[in-house]
């Protein structure tokens, strides 16, 4: 979406971003930006700066607390640089300064939509939604992550987060900065893989005016505008080899010169590093530095697979639905024998894998209700044998056997966690999500008193 107040600029850069295949809408202030919002499924937000009624900082602003996944470019000035990097700080995901190469726009959107695409993961979380640190999640494992990021929070060490793609790396990043002393002051994320090799030094520590071809203005980079807050690198095994020294000198001196300056900047950045690689693997290959590898490593946080704590399935199953009722102004509900399948599913693309299930049977869904029919064929074709009923099983009438296979994941699942809680009822059953009595209930019923006394 285009949003300018003057109709020339508006024609101008919707004719050539049509040339180049988007799909363009255009708003001449604010406030129709935001109404069009609502009606349609934006990915970007172009916006000038300087408009009448709602400006450009303003509809930030806003879009940061309704729309925080749409990535806003602002458009500027030379006198308003200033105001731009403001806005920066405040969420945009970058500016162009008037007048600008159309190639320089063409550059910037490309990343944006890439970045979109890339991104770690779409739990963003409103500020209403926010319990724990933003994530969903009993079992053990998730609630020893929680403790672990309660303890390095309020320090200024370096974290290195990893785990597979979709496990919730970049939430584990916001949870330590939004958790720390820094947390009113930016929270700066670069996603090392969507960063072409030749904007990766500009795009770390910006450049000055006359640097090369195009730079008409100075712009400060990542690390400047991160100064005093968290900068977050995500894909950081990305990083090629050459930009690796660069990254490890500004990593232990915090300081650096822009690209074309002579003049060293200062800097007080935390650095949070993600990654879905084995780095030391990566060291031992050659591909990539073991002095920057040691310097990122201080404090390792794995965040684990979702098959590794499946307790956290049902409640996050449960937040989708809700969420996406809220999004698409439907009343679905999952069924119960749903449930079991997704309980007994290993989950390779683990949360945003469910996410993307639970919306797919959301949509697909008749009559309000998921049932088995919606799960797709690649997902039953995951699943353990679960589909497929065991001999002796055949002659039992469908209910029965689903309702069998529910009360031994239940039964399971309260084994498992008594176990974990060294068999405190108390304290399994606010895990469990159970009031005390009820759980003892359930004890009795699947014969678990004697083990458990």
């Amino acid at each position: 979406m285009i949003v300018d107040d003057e109709l020339n600029m508006r024609l101008v850069l919707s004719a050539m971003l049509k040339k180049e295949g988007y799909d363009v809408a255009a708003a001449a202030h604010g406030r129709e930006a935001l109404q069009r919002v609502q009606q349609n499924d934006v990915a970007v937000v172009i916006t000038d700066l300087k408009m009448p009624d709602i400006d450009g900082m303003e509809l930030l602003t806003r879009l940061s607390e309704s729309r925080p996944e749409i990535p806003v470019i602002m458009i500027t000035a030379y006198g308003t640089v200033a105001t731009a990097v403001e806005a920066l700080k405040k969420g945009a995901f970058d500016f162009i300064t008037k007048p600008f190469d159309i190639n320089d726009l063409k550059n910037v959107l490309s990343k944006a939509v890439k970045t979109l695409h890339l991104k770690e993961s779409e739990l963003s979380l409103s500020a209403a939604e926010i319990g724990r640190f933003g994530m969903i999640g009993q079992s053990a494992k998730t609630l020893e992550l929680f403790e672990t990021i309660q303890r390095v929070a309020p320090m200024t060490t370096t974290v290195l987060i990893t785990g597979e793609t979709g496990t919730g790396k970049e939430l584990v990043a916001d949870a330590i900065h939004y958790n720390s002393p820094r947390k009113n002051h930016p929270l700066i994320k670069i996603n090392c893989a969507a960063i072409a090799e030749t904007l990766m030094e500009s795009e770390f520590f910006g450049y000055e005016r006359g640097a090369f071809t195009g730079a008409v203005v100075a712009k400060p980079g990542k690390f400047e505008l991160a100064h005093q807050g968290t900068l977050f690198l995500d894909e950081v095994s990305e990083i090629p080899r050459g930009m690796q020294v660069k990254l490890l000198r500004a990593l232990q001196e915090q300081e650096f010169e822009r690209v074309g300056g002579l003049r060293t900047i200062k800097v007080d950045v935390r650095i949070i590093a993600a990654t879905n690689q084995n780095l030391l693997r990566l060291v031992q290959a050659g591909n990539f530095r073991e002095d920057l590898y040691y310097r990122l490593n201080v404090f390792p946080i794995h965040v684990p697979p979702l098959r590794e704590r499946k307790e956290d399935i049902l409640p996050l199953s449960d937040y989708f639905l809700e969420k996406f009722n809220r999004k698409l102004g439907l009343r679905v509900q999952m069924r119960q024998d749903v449930k079991v399948m997704l309980l007994r599913y290993d989950w390779p693309g683990n949360i945003r894998e469910l996410e993307n299930l639970v919306e797919r049977m959301m949509l697909l869904a008749k009559h309000q209700v998921i049932t088995l029919r919606e799960l797709p064929e690649e997902f039953r074709r995951g699943l353990d044998n679960v589909v497929a009923l065991p001999a002796d099983e055949n002659k039992k009438p469908l209910k029965e056997f689903i309702r069998g296979h529910v009360e031994n994941v239940e039964k399971e699942m309260i084994v498992r966690c008594l176990k974990e809680c060294g068999g405190n009822i108390t304290q399994a059953s606010k895990i469990l999500g159970l009031s005390r009595k009820g759980l003892q209930l359930k004890m009795i019923k699947y014969n678990l008193r004697k083990d458990f006394p």
